[in-house]
């Protein structure tokens, strides 16, 4: 069975299918910094999860696109203070251009239910 959340014409927010939770990538608001908008990220990353029955601890993946590297460490700084310690999910960060020129970063990840 899948089960598809916060969807529209275009796309699903989340997707779950056999006990596993594939979240739409999440971007903060244009107007923020990149650590506000990982901030609000993850922030909307935790709400998903909740709502599909899971948590950060369940990550099994996360890809983190950055619009340029030299915010690595901002980005990480916030990252790092979020991710739960014991249970840190395999990751790949890497730059690209992002939808729109004001945002800084986006994630993606893909965790257990």
């Amino acid at each position: 069975m899948i089960k598809r959340y916060q969807s529209n014409h275009r796309m699903s927010q989340a997707v779950v299918h056999n006990g596993v939770a594939y979240l739409a990538g999440q971007v903060g608001e244009t107007h923020e910094d990149v650590v506000e908008q990982t901030r609000t990220a993850l922030k909307e990353i935790d709400a998903l999860l909740a709502e599909v029955g899971s948590d950060k601890s369940k990550i099994l993946m996360a890809t983190i696109w950055l619009a340029d590297m030299a915010d690595f460490e901002a980005m990480n700084s916030v990252w790092d203070a979020w991710v739960d310690q014991a249970n840190p999910p395999s990751r790949a960060t890497g730059e690209a251009k992002l939808a729109a020129p004001e945002y800084r970063v986006e994630i993606i990840v893909t965790a257990a239910v």
